[in-house]
């Protein structure tokens, strides 16, 4: 029987581990972390990850955690209505949902630990790859424990130490974004509708939604020209001010709940290669996606699914090929490889006018000016945009 070694518990890790488990296949799942709480953790599921999440059988665990479904999406200019889409956006369809992650992943892996084949091995760090006849064969633990493997999975996330011991390079394909992230008090929000904000004023721009757990969470979105130096101001105020009057009002009522500001300096990137033999790369690993629409753990979603449909018929044979399996990692980059260039493109698209906007005060002016004439246009240009970004690319189908 095939033993498979999975690096990191995130929504790949552990998805890709139970569905394994699940068909008679030995998995070893090696989380670093003593939990899953961490600073931040990405909530956001569109529909394409919903779809996942059913397909894979663990949909009826989103309704058993901390979660809330979006009821529209507004984009406020200067505290003016630009346009307003609400949600589900297609007709039938299923609404964009915020999740609690670490809610999510324990109890993935609640489900995992029910089956004897399935070890999990948290608060120990991989140290090393192992190698043999040059191919991966395993892993290393800073404790020294060795574990073989027939394949190494690395969904160690967008800073993958897996990824840099094997010499698998992530190209950059924009520079940084640095948000910084912070969390409110719903108060009687609490009660009104969930609508995820986009606001801009002046140069100034931020998102705002209420997530899982009822918190109000907002990204600040940097700049490299920003003239102000965002460790010693005093952010209630400065939030209040690029604030319609409502939001204000709640933000500085509340503003002994709003918490200090976490940087989050996020790369977004691709690697030419997604694997060597014996190791291979899904997710944040191989394909750190921007935080527009919340893409990561969507994609990182369909990821598993394609993986699953290429993996599982090879690693339950009475007898491993492991050429076999090397040849099929191939064909899992090929099969995923369009889809998450095709969403990083949209997402740089969506951040591009977010910069124009910034840079130019003119573009600003006549987008607030002439409102009533363009909000048809801009609503349509945007909605075009989301099919893709909500649904996906390609079509994703789990077979096993």
């Amino acid at each position: 029987m095939a033993q498979v070694v999975i690096v990191g518990a995130g929504p790949t890790g552990a998805t890709m581990a139970l569905l394994l488990i699940k068909r008679g296949i030995k998995v070893k799942l090696i989380e670093a972390s003593r939990d899953f709480k961490r600073l931040f953790r990405g909530e956001g599921l569109m529909p394409s990850g919903l779809d996942a999440l059913e397909q894979m059988g663990l949909l009826e665990l989103v309704a058993d955690i901390p979660h809330q479904s979006f009821a529209a999406w507004e984009f406020i200019l200067s505290g003016r209505t630009l346009f307003k889409v609400s949600e589900p956006i297609e007709p039938g369809g299923k609404p964009c949902t915020t999740v609690s992650q670490p809610h999510l992943l324990a109890a993935i892996v609640q489900q995992a630990e029910k089956y004897s084949e399935f070890e999990f091995i948290q608060g120990e760090a991989v140290k090393d790859i192992l190698s043999s006849n040059q191919r991966v064969s395993g892993v290393r633990l800073g404790s020294g424990r060795e574990i073989t493997a027939d394949l190494v999975i690395a969904a160690d996330g967008r800073n993958s130490l897996l990824r840099k011991q094997a010499g698998l390079n992530l190209t950059q394909l924009q520079s940084n974004i640095d948000i910084l992230w912070f969390k409110l008090d719903s108060g009687s929000l609490l009660q009104s509708e969930n609508i995820f904000y986009s606001i801009l004023h002046e140069r100034d721009g931020f998102g705002l939604f209420r997530a899982s757990e009822g918190q109000l969470h907002i990204g600040w979105g940097l700049h490299s020209d920003d003239d102000f130096d965002w460790r010693k101001i005093d952010w209630a105020e400065k939030l209040a001010a690029a604030s319609p009057p409502w939001l204000a009002e709640h933000i500085l009522n509340n503003r002994d709940t709003l918490t200090q500001p976490l940087l989050l300096s996020v790369i977004v990137g691709r690697c030419d290669r997604w694997s060597i033999p014996g190791l291979l790369l899904l997710g944040d690993a191989v394909h750190p996606m921007s935080p527009i629409r919340a893409q990561g753990i969507n994609m990182a979603f369909r990821d598993v699914i394609v993986a699953a449909n290429h993996l599982v018929p090879l690693l339950i044979q009475a007898e491993i090929n492991l050429s076999q399996i090397d040849s099929v990692l191939l064909q899992i980059q090929q099969e995923r490889e369009p889809e998450i260039i095709r969403i990083q493109k949209l997402q740089a698209q969506e951040m591009a006018q977010a910069e124009m906007l910034h840079k130019s005060a003119l573009l600003r002016w006549g987008a607030r000016t002439f409102t009533p004439i363009i909000r048809p246009g801009i609503r349509a240009s945007w909605l075009k945009r989301q099919k893709q970004l909500r649904q996906g690319v390609t079509p994703v189908h789990l077979a096993v």
